[in-house]
């Protein structure tokens, strides 16, 4: 029997077991497309190349009101995830619920609060944004906003690393950044792009007042669109050789130091 693992144990031989399905896995052209139809979060969708179909096509037009992003891939990669029948189509439920920025930031304005908003450009690492997110709900920040295409996944390790966080801060899934921007900043937020090539210290800014805060990925940093409608740019002033934080660093420096302004202006 060719292409099947089998291991000794005690002079017998067995078969290794597969791996059981993930549970915030769906799979199925009609499952996915009921799944979605119901109001169910999901993160991402493969689809396997070529797929043609009158349902794959209407499950293609709701992915894309939807706003889930989908990746066409090979079918051995979908063997990989579930030898179930999945009809060429995978889906990535999500593991929590995803909040609405506008009414997050709404809520908070109605409450007398000062809004303190995380946007995160091309940060795709799960440990890192769960890092990040542990720091920002210890930070009092009001919500989370990621692209719909190029963020990390939220998964197990993502929700290790966030320490529970990630149940707790809204996280928000929009369909352009640069438009979340916009509209922060019509809400009366400044938008803030750290950067190591800013000029500007970090400790040189006023964030006691309504702010979102933009980091950008490690490699990349934070992408032109961003940066040119920011309002202003700033470093964090580093000491030793090396010329950045780690992304989950460096957010949790930047809003330290809004919670730091924040508690010496209600102490005056």
């Amino acid at each position: 029997m060719k292409n099947i693992k089998k291991y000794k144990v005690n002079n017998f031989i067995h078969h290794k077991p597969r791996k059981p399905t993930p549970e915030n896995l769906l799979f199925g052209v009609r499952p996915v497309a009921e799944a979605l139809q119901n109001g169910r979060e999901i993160d991402k969708v493969m689809l396997k190349r070529g797929l043609e179909g009158e349902a794959a096509q209407q499950l293609l037009a709701l992915l894309e009101e939807r706003g889930v992003p989908v990746q066409r891939v090979p079918i051995e990669k979908l063997n990989a995830l579930t030898q179930k029948n999945h009809q060429g189509v995978v889906a990535f439920a999500s593991l929590i619920e995803y909040a609405n920025l506008e009414e997050v930031v709404i809520g908070a304005l109605e409450r007398g609060e000062t809004p303190l908003v995380l946007l995160l450009d091309g940060v795709t690492d799960v440990r890192n944004f769960g890092a990040i997110a542990r720091s920002a709900e210890c930070a009092g920040v009001h919500a989370i906003a990621l692209p719909a295409k190029g963020a990390a996944q939220i998964n197990g390790d993502a929700l290790k690393a966030s320490a529970g966080a990630l149940n707790v801060t809204p996280v928000c899934r929009v369909p352009s950044l640069r438009s979340a921007a916009r509209y922060l900043q019509s809400s009366g937020l400044q938008l803030v792009a750290a950067t190591e090539k800013a000029g500007k210290s970090l400790y040189a800014l006023n964030l006691a007042k309504p702010t979102a805060i933009v980091l950008g990925a490690e490699d990349t940093g934070i992408s032109p669109d961003l940066l040119r409608v920011a309002d202003e740019t700033v470093h964090i002033p580093l000491c030793g050789s090396i010329a950045s934080l780690n992304v989950s660093a460096a957010a949790a420096v930047v809003l330290f130091e809004a919670v730091r302004q924040k508690l010496r202006l209600s102490e005056l």
